[in-house]
């Protein structure tokens, strides 16, 4: 299966609105940024892209475009050899291909969709009784998440962004709800989690009102776990083009120097 640009964004967010930008960018402007012709790979450090040109310019952002996309794109070719090598030795590849992409995720990553009643069913209460005001309310909220915040949740509880695939799958790791009575005034205080242990201790919350919103507070701005903002951002990529990147030829055609005049003026410029 080819790499796309989705892949490319969920690894590097920022860098295909970059290459969109030098596409769309005013040709003096250009050409008076002085733009290195390379690009930085994913250890910050710059690589060349062609021997011929040092700047990008009007004439060859094309040119520079395509090499920059084709560099990150197959940066890791060979680290992925080896990983395939790998999964050899465990599983036969050629069983691999009666999968989907999708399906192969789904068994080794767990579903992206994060049902609450699977979560629901692995967990221990301490503290606090299961069929309590408090208990409900907090399992209510749950329900009322987006999937997006969801994940949110698993990492800022478990460190991890999705839930194993089958109950059989969590291997005797419960999710602990814990409520703790030393936070007084409790409304005051937000819930603290312990990712190690899959633990989340929560204050003796007075309505629901109040849980919802210490409880989102603490997914959405408690990141110590999530110092990427992967989980911030891998399940609500930004659309930034208006194509389907689907294929390599989409990628090829980010920009064409069909796309450009003699004079480098896009087309719809001129």
């Amino acid at each position: 299966m080819a790499l796309t640009l989705s892949d490319l964004s969920e690894m590097d967010r920022d860098y295909v609105p970059s290459l969109v930008n030098i596409r769309d960018m005013d040709c003096e402007q250009l050409d008076a940024m002085d733009f290195p012709f390379s690009t930085p790979n994913s250890e910050g450090r710059h690589v060349p892209l062609s021997s011929r040109h040092t700047v990008v310019n009007r004439h060859n952002r094309a040119e520079y475009v395509h090499a920059a996309l084709q560099f990150r794109l197959h940066e890791f070719e060979l680290q992925t050899r080896w990983v395939r090598e790998g999964v050899a030795r465990v599983v036969p590849v050629p069983l691999l291909a009666l999968f989907t992409g999708y399906e192969l995720e789904t068994m080794v990553c767990g579903s992206p969709e994060i049902p609450i009643h699977l979560l629901r069913s692995v967990t221990t209460y301490k503290n606090v009784d299961a069929n309590s005001h408090l208990v409900a309310w907090f399992w209510e909220v749950m329900e009322e998440l987006t999937n997006a915040e969801r994940s949110l949740f698993l990492r800022f509880v478990w460190g991890r962004s999705r839930l194993p695939r089958t109950l059989s799958d969590f291997r005797g790791r419960d999710f602990v709800l814990q409520v703790m009575d030393k936070y007084q005034p409790p409304d005051s205080f937000l819930p603290e989690s312990y990712t190690c242990f899959f633990l989340l201790k929560m204050p003796r919350y007075s309505s629901k009102e109040i849980l919802r919103e210490k409880l989102k507070y603490a997914i959405h701005f408690c990141k110590t776990i999530d110092t990427d903002d992967y989980a911030r951002f891998a399940f609500q990529p930004e659309r930034v083009l208006e194509f389907d990147s689907g294929s390599d030829s989409d990628t090829e055609d980010l920009i064409s120097t069909d796309d450009f005049d003699d004079s480098g003026l896009s087309n719809a410029e001129s």
